[in-house]
């Protein structure tokens, strides 16, 4: 694996498909309103093996009414006096449903509220907030604000994706959207370094990591023999050891693997143009319905170097 085709994995766009992934990890600030009239709705709220979720309530619970279907698959599970806290153990797969069911203290409608909390192999709803009453001006403020800071989020990824779109293809195009700049690609073979959870298929045969000027990749080649069935990736996370997050920008595949392909690559392509992402990373990739999860830990990309740091080329 050279730094020439990494250049060329970047720039192709042939049959292979790409997937612009968004933001991984925790999906921000979610916001329920329980109706009086309405007692019967569920709300479906994300969780994730090892992530924690929260829910902060305006009203006080009854501890004793707190029911978690399936309690013995949740690691944590702390209930206060408006707040509830859990995290699932790494046990739980992909797309498990578990019913929690909550109570209030205040004998108001509603009285009970409940919950569907469906497992992702990487991604979880870190903060739930929920209103049984009618909510004051403050939290509608946060929420417009928060409207706007993702809005203009998605206008500087639609920029950026504009920008690489019309640039030319090949060198010039990494050069022109400064992805690649004079100090060009650093590389790491991990060889043995990165470690794989044990009895999940497909097993990766050969990690390497690159960094450039903006951005940071990781390429994983698979060992054909590893997948019974047919196997694609499609999400992906890159998590630090202080549980920061890279945001991933695309997952490439060379193709699916299966027993009758040899030599399939999987690119996770990810922004990290600040020197504090260094450090040790744990890499997920997931397939469309999450029951096959790959999970790549010890994942350390190259440093910049002195002149990158420096800003002398």
């Amino acid at each position: 694996m050279s730094t020439v085709l990494f250049l060329f994995l970047l720039v192709s766009e042939g049959t292979a498909r790409a997937q612009q992934a968004s933001s991984p990890g925790a999906l921000g600030v979610r916001r329920v309103e329980l109706a009086p009239e309405d007692a019967q709705s569920v709300a479906e709220v994300a969780v994730s093996p090892g992530l924690s979720t929260v829910f902060i309530f305006d009203s006080e619970l009854s501890r004793e009414a707190v029911e978690l279907q399936g309690r013995e698959r949740f690691s944590v599970l702390d209930a206060g006096q408006s707040t509830l806290r859990f995290v699932p153990s790494e046990g739980i797969s992909a797309g498990e449903r578990f019913r929690l069911t909550v109570g209030f203290q205040d004998g108001a409608a509603p009285a009970t509220a409940t919950f569907v909390l469906v497992a992702h192999p990487a991604r979880s709803e870190a903060l739930v907030e929920v209103y049984r009453h009618k909510r004051g001006v403050e939290t509608y403020q946060e929420e417009a604000r928060q409207a706007r800071v993702e809005a203009q989020q998605c206008r500087e990824e639609n920029e950026r994706l504009r920008a690489e779109r019309n640039a030319p293809g090949g060198l010039t195009g990494l050069i022109s959207t400064a992805v690649l700049d004079k100090r060009g690609v650093d590389f790491h073979d991990l060889g043995r370094l990165v470690s794989q959870s044990p009895g999940v298929s497909p097993v990766a045969r050969w990690v390497y990591a690159y960094r450039t000027s903006r951005r940071v990749a990781v390429v994983v080649e698979f060992d054909a023999a590893g997948a019974a069935q047919p196997w694609n990736a499609t999400g992906a996370t890159l998590r630090g050891k202080a549980n920061e997050e890279l945001k991933v920008l695309q997952v490439w595949q060379s193709g699916p693997v299966s027993p009758d392909s040899r030599g399939q690559r999987v690119v996770v392509e990810a922004e990290a143009a600040s020197e504090r992402f260094q450090g040790s990373f744990t890499l997920k990739l997931w397939e469309a319905d999450g029951h096959r999860t790959v999970t790549l830990g010890n994942v350390i990309f190259p440093e910049q170097s002195e002149n990158a740091r420096s800003g002398e080329h």
